[in-house]
């Protein structure tokens, strides 16, 4: 009996502290609106009845799901008549990137969106920036790294280690494309090398569009590379140098707003214990699919 008792405090003890981490992970993360207003007041405290909405991506680019929601809550808000888009992320996704960078050309049709590049905005991070129609970056900030990556890896030496003999079953040739338990085959190489090639081509030809360069000038640029903001600025990659006070200003310019905006920053939602632990185990679930997959295409 006593054995169970301890069993059952060390569950709710491990329960409460996975509650706690998680509270202060969101306190954390979520912006504090009272601080973004004193940014913004014109000395009175009396803030422009118009309000500019920040929109933040930080971190990898895994999901869009939630920041698509975001920017559908944005686009719906009447006092919103601007937006700034504020991007601290190395990439990730190719398919997320695409999805918001998509989202974000819709909603300037509606409303001026001006991009905010803090630390880094590479990649999949720089690709969200372009659905913007006005990209601010700081002299130091590092961009670019126009590129596609498809890292894999070779484990037969591992499995021979440890005695292990994976065994496959398949109704395709090449349903076990990049296998961790083979040699790949100069056929198979070709194949994955044409996919990068393709979606590096979709990154490049929405580059040309967004910024108004010719393909010529972006494939030049499109190998990989990183630069700093002041570097993207001369090869016109952003368009102001700046800060993300100056990005606010520039969008309430862009929608008319006299005087300073009040900044609205959408609700991130405060999930519950168990849709934490169910989107825990969501996760863990979809790694081990991803894992399985053996193709983790990022940007």
């Amino acid at each position: 009996m006593a054995k169970k008792a301890l069993v059952a405090i060390v569950v709710i003890s491990a329960i409460i502290l996975v509650a706690l981490f998680y509270t202060m992970v969101r306190s954390y993360n979520t912006p504090s609106e009272a601080a973004a207003k004193s940014l913004y007041s014109d000395g009175s405290g009396i803030f422009s009845k118009d309000e500019v909405s920040v929109l933040e991506i930080k971190g990898m680019i895994a999901e869009s799901d939630d920041i698509l929601e975001e920017i559908r809550d944005i686009a719906e808000r009447s006092s919103t008549k601007a937006v700034v888009v504020r991007i601290d992320s190395p990439g990730g996704g190719v398919a997320a990137s695409q999805e918001i960078y998509e989202e974000l050309k819709k909603l300037d049709a509606k409303k001026p969106v001006i991009a905010s590049l803090s630390s880094l905005a590479a990649s999949g991070g720089y690709y969200v920036a372009i659905g913007a129609r006005t990209i601010v970056a700081n002299p130091g900030t590092l961009t670019g790294s126009i590129g596609v990556i498809m890292q894999l890896a070779d484990l037969q030496r591992l499995y021979n280690f440890i005695k292990v003999s994976p065994i496959t079953i398949k109704s395709g040739k090449f349903k076990d494309i990049g296998s961790t338990s083979r040699d790949m085959t100069e056929e198979e190489r070709r194949i994955l090398q044409k996919l990068s090639d393709d979606i590096h081509s979709q990154f490049k030809g929405h580059i040309a569009e967004s910024r108004k360069l010719p393909i010529a000038e972006v494939e030049k640029l499109a190998d990989g590379r990183i630069f700093s903001g002041a570097q993207a600025k001369e090869l016109k990659l952003v368009d102001e140098i700046g800060n993300f006070e100056d990005a606010v200003d520039i969008a309430a310019k862009a929608a008319g707003i006299k005087g300073k905006p009040k900044l609205y920053y959408p609700e991130v939602k405060k999930d519950g214990l168990f849709k934490l632990l169910m989107g825990t185990k969501a996760f863990i679930d979809k790694v081990l699919v991803d894992s399985q997959a053996r193709m983790p295409v990022a940007m």
